[in-house]
């Protein structure tokens, strides 16, 4: 007999295309705890070297077979408690896996509210209705005068009681159902409308018309559904909730009617019309709203799944950006009114010095806020420079840039832009507070831009993803679907880079596998009282940090200039005994071995195949023997927007301009041009051939050139193309 696992990695095999097997495996190494990226990187051979990705949609498709099969067993139950389940219902129920499908065979049974036809069966009119849909008695209306009595007042009573029961049917059989399912899935068109209303008074017409013009290009929209993008639909529904909207899913309503009266409708007699009247009753009152909920939650939770996709896309590439490195740092938060905050950072991101400077209007005092960089940039070393993106982000970076210029300097340190969106949000977080209990906001909030920096994951990692301004319609996709994938994201993150655990975050622990924030805590708590740890032998004595924790987080740990040289590697510590083994073979030690690429070569994998070691396993350790610990990030680069143009009354169609890809969407992405307003390249603008999504063109951060092909100032757009730039 097959178990419900079995069954769950079949159902999985067949909706992913991978092998039961494999889909089998990875269920088993999921129900043990091993987290995602734990599996792909150190358990190949067991899951045939499955991505992250597809353990991630195992995962999810596991979980949601799981909930499916625990709302069966709730419909059993019920059903059961009214003494209706058959061997046949059953087995339906046991067999069924579509979500809707269940739905439709537990819909006779369920519980419901007092409905018109359960009062005209509670006055004793189910005979009459059955009689009805026999559809032979030649007159009806003398059949129901015997139904007359106390609680039906006539004939006519009688037969509009009969019809509710038969619209109910309708609308609860299974084959009905599905027919105007099948028309919607074919056919359904959302539409959109402007809401007309009178105003109180001008204050709210004003406020009304500020809101209408946001969506502006759906205040008379129509479209099929199975056409209808992601950011549309969100766009359309977001509208709706703001009042200022009516979005209706619709299919052709005398076509469905149709169809179900071809369906329960025999003959043309008194009986059979009205059995038509009440199939169009079922369809208008029951099935029609019915299927368009449906269909409308439907299509809001596929857009939700692509808007989450592309936030968590985007938030990858911001977190897998280019580091800086351990370098000396100076951040700079920059500001017109209220100076520009700048601090001093040691290698390792220590806050050193900060003040502020008053380089622009309207204190304006240029030759002040010159001499006070200069001091702090000579008496710090500082090595590279951080700018923030806000506001006075342009000017602020023309006059460090004229500063260095008339600075004597051996080398001059390099002048960055980083984006500051979400470092608001951590500078007034807790964990800012905490490492920087006696410095304001807008410190905090300099140190941030300056980390960022150095190293973009590990200060990232701080701030709710929400936050980071990455995101399409993040507000109103599923909150709790959104947070679980950003957390897989980062965590996803986190792992392919790996952490040093001797200079490691809390935050950034947090994310390592396995451990979550119990276990990150103490670590550091641990580090704090014992000092840097030798080896990853030596996180066993943390607290609370058991086998399975270990098992799961070591390999992903970096202990630099440990005890032992595998440490600082992505080599898990399972497996350094074949290592030392391979070294031993050729006649040298595991740090030789690292060192000399010609012992390397001549190390024969298929000697060390066995158990659960194969050839994935062993050419990953090779690949860690030529480069421990490798970071797969890019190095950092600088930027320099074009000179002539510092505001979007500068712009002009037909300039080409260098940018920065400042976020993705669906729809194409957005540039930062060096004039406080990104312009839009829409996806039909983004290459000289089709593109299926914009992300196969460009990354965030990505320099590129773009073409000024349309400006509109007074309402702040900027339309830009990469096609003939």
């Amino acid at each position: 007999m097959q178990t419900t696992t079995d069954i769950f990695a079949q159902l999985i095999s067949q909706r992913t295309n991978i092998a039961t097997r494999q889909v089998q495996a990875t269920l088993d190494l999921l129900a043990d705890g091993a987290t995602i990226p734990f599996i792909a990187r150190y358990r190949k051979e067991r899951t045939g070297a499955l991505d992250e990705v597809q353990i991630a949609d195992i995962a999810a498709l596991g979980e949601r077979l799981a909930e499916m099969a625990h709302r069966k067993d709730t419909i059993r139950k019920t059903i059961t408690e009214q003494g209706l389940l058959t061997p046949e219902l059953e087995a339906r129920i046991n067999a069924c896996w579509d979500a809707a499908e269940l739905e439709d065979i537990y819909l006779p049974y369920r519980p419901r509210r007092r409905t018109r036809a359960q009062v005209a069966r509670e006055r004793g009119l189910e005979p009459l209705a059955t009689l009805l849909l026999l559809q032979r008695e030649p007159n009806p209306h003398a059949a129901a005068a015997h139904y007359v009595g106390p609680d039906v007042a006539d004939a006519d009573a009688a037969i509009r009681g009969a019809q509710d029961i038969i619209a109910e049917q309708v609308a609860e059989d299974e084959r009905s159902r599905q027919s105007v399912r099948r028309q919607y899935r074919r056919t359904a068109v959302i539409t959109s409308k402007l809401i007309r209303r009178k105003a109180k008074d001008e204050t709210e017409a004003a406020d009304f018309e500020q809101r209408a013009a946001k969506y502006a290009s759906y205040h008379d929209w129509s479209e099929p559904l199975r056409r209808c993008s992601s950011h549309r639909l969100l766009a359309m529904r977001r509208g709706e909730a703001e009042g200022v909207l009516r979005v209706a899913i619709t299919i052709d309503d005398d076509e469905a009617t149709a169809k179900l009266r071809q369906q329960w409708v025999r003959g043309k007699g008194e009986a059979s019309a009205l059995v038509a009247d009440a199939v169009a009753d079922a369809y208008r009152r029951l099935l029609q709203p019915s299927m368009e909920n449906e269909f409308a939650a439907a299509a809001k939770t596929e857009a939700d799944d692509e808007a989450i996709r592309v936030f968590a896309d985007n938030l990858r590439q911001l977190l897998l950006a280019a580091p800086l490195g351990q370098h000396r740092v100076m951040g700079i938060d920059p500001g017109f009114r209220t100076g520009c905050k700048v601090v001093c950072l040691d290698a390792q991101g220590s806050l050193l010095h900060h003040e502020a400077i008053f380089p622009h209007p309207p204190a304006a005092r240029r030759a002040d806020a010159m001499e006070r960089l200069a001091d702090m940039l000579r008496s710090h070393a500082i090595e590279a420079i951080a700018i923030g993106n806000g506001t006075a982000s342009r000017e602020t970076r023309d006059f460090v840039e004229f500063t260095l210029k008339h600075m004597d300097l051996p080398t001059a340190p390099q002048v960055f832009v980083v984006s500051e969106d979400g470092a608001s949000v951590y500078s007034a977080s807790k964990a800012a507070r905490d490492e920087f209990p006696t410095e304001d906001v807008t410190v905090r909030g300099a140190v941030s831009i300056g980390r960022r920096l150095m190293d973009p994951l590990a200060e990232l990692v701080k701030i709710d993803p929400k936050s980071i301004g990455v995101g399409q319609y993040q507000h109103d996709v599923d909150q709790t679907k959104l947070k679980r994938a950003l957390d897989q994201t980062v965590e996803s993150c986190v792992n392919l880079v790996g952490v040093d655990v001797n200079t490691a975050s809390q935050h950034l622990l947090t994310y390592v596998s396995g451990l979550g924030p119990a276990l990150a805590k103490n670590i550091v708590e641990y580090r704090r009282d014992n000092g840097p740890f030798a080896s990853r032998q030596q996180l066993k004595k943390v607290p609370r940090l058991g086998p399975a924790a270990f098992e799961q987080a070591a390999g992903f740990l970096r202990i630099n200039a440990g005890t032992n040289p595998l440490d600082a590697s992505a080599v898990h510590p399972e497996r350094y005994a074949l290592v030392e083994q391979m070294a031993k073979d050729q006649g040298c030690s595991v740090s030789q071995l690292m060192a000399d690429a010609s012992r390397r070569r001549a190390v024969d994998l298929s000697h060390y195949v066995g158990g659960e070691v194969g050839l994935p396993t062993l050419n990953d350790i090779m690949h860690e023997l030529e480069k421990p610990g490798r970071d797969p990030r890019a190095q950092a680069e600088t930027f320099q927007f074009d000179p002539t143009v510092s505001s979007i009354d500068d712009l002009r169609p037909g300039m080409v301009l260098p940018g920065i890809v400042t976020n993705i969407t669906n729809f194409g992405c957005f540039v930062d041009v060096g004039v406080h307003q990104d312009g839009l390249v829409h996806i039909s603008q983004l290459a000289a051939r089709y593109v299926k999504h914009p992300s196969d063109i460009v990354h965030l951060h990505q320099h590129v050139r773009v073409l000024v092909t349309e400006v509109d100032v007074r309402r702040k757009r900027i339309s830009l193309s990469m096609r003939d730039a």
